[in-house]
């Protein structure tokens, strides 16, 4: 797809924690900076594995202008915006147009199970109209975290009654039928497809799909960016096969905590292995077990700087 928002590959950015668990922002930007620096074309901050459902309202505020602060250019950012309710919602999308990002990420509200296409189109509509401004809207699909998934007829709705606000999705439910059933039908007028997981990325890319957000862009990225340029290409095909194994590599450990070890591995910082209760660290076992995997990849990271 062309001239997407965030067209290519977008990280869903770890946060580092310092040891009273309070987000270390230097260390965050400096990620952030060697994403962009190996193969990342957009952040997508304050999503799952950024931990933000274990971060207050103001901590995730604090976040976007504290990387804006640092240097992190927010039209280079995708926060993710969406919470259980309205009030939130609307403070952190607002927010969100503040800093000056193009567009903001929401989940469902997800407290609230198996709601109906009505109460859900009730929900964003109220949510749209109170941020009004020029921010796009993205929607997360990730049913198996949120069980509120987002069906086609749902989002023709969504888009009919919001014209030109509501501009693409993030599927992480794993699927490629579900990934493709969004391509189809709305990627011919511009609607930009992010598929959630790598495996995914050069499926989707053929048949229109604007790209990938994904966990494992973390460490990946600089061969996911190979697949995303040349995903028509005998490159694309090589380069997919090394993304499709750091993808099994990362997810054979709790993913976050996978991530942040591999980091820490990366960066020579231990700190990067803290993390925010109900996740825990790695145990040496499970770290010896996944760098081991992670290496039979072929993936060598770029070093930090």
């Amino acid at each position: 797809m062309k001239n997407a928002l965030y067209g290519g590959v977008n990280a869903a950015v770890l946060t580092p924690m310092n040891e009273d668990l309070s987000v270390d922002l230097d260390r965050m930007a400096a990620h952030c900076r060697w994403l962009l620096a190996n193969g990342c074309n957009g952040l997508g901050v304050m999503g799952t594995t950024g931990e933000a459902n274990s971060l207050g309202l103001q901590e995730r505020m604090d976040v976007l202008e504290g990387l804006v602060a640092r240097g992190i250019p927010a039209a280079r950012m995708m926060p993710g915006t969406g919470v259980a309710n309205l009030t939130d919602t609307v403070i952190l999308t607002r927010h969100a147009e503040k800093m000056g990002c193009p567009g903001a990420l929401l989940l469902p509200p997800f407290y609230y199970k198996n709601p109906t296409d009505d109460g859900l189109l009730a929900y964003f509509n109220e949510v749209i109209q109170r941020v009004g401004g020029a921010i796009k809207i993205y929607l997360y699909n990730f049913p198996q975290q949120s069980a509120v998934p987002f069906s086609v007829p749902f989002i023709e709705r969504l888009r009919a009654a919001n014209p030109g606000k509501v501009k693409g999705i993030k599927d992480s439910s794993g699927s490629y039928e579900n990934g493709l059933s969004y391509v189809e039908a709305f990627a011919g007028d511009g609607f930009e497809v992010y598929a959630g997981d790598d495996t995914l990325l050069k499926p989707l890319l053929e048949k229109g799909a604007a790209g990938c957000i994904t966990a494992a862009s973390n460490v990946n990225c600089s061969i996911g960016s190979i697949v995303y340029a040349a995903w028509n290409a005998p490159a694309g095909a090589a380069a997919h096969e090394v993304l499709s194994a750091t993808r099994k590599a990362v997810i054979s450990v709790p993913l976050i905590s996978g991530l942040k070890a591999l980091v820490a591995r990366n960066t020579g910082d231990p700190r990067w292995e803290t993390i925010r209760p109900p996740h825990m660290k790695l145990t040496d076992a499970q770290k010896a077990a996944l760098f081991t995997v992670f290496d039979a990849s072929g993936l060598t990271l770029p070093k930090a700087a």
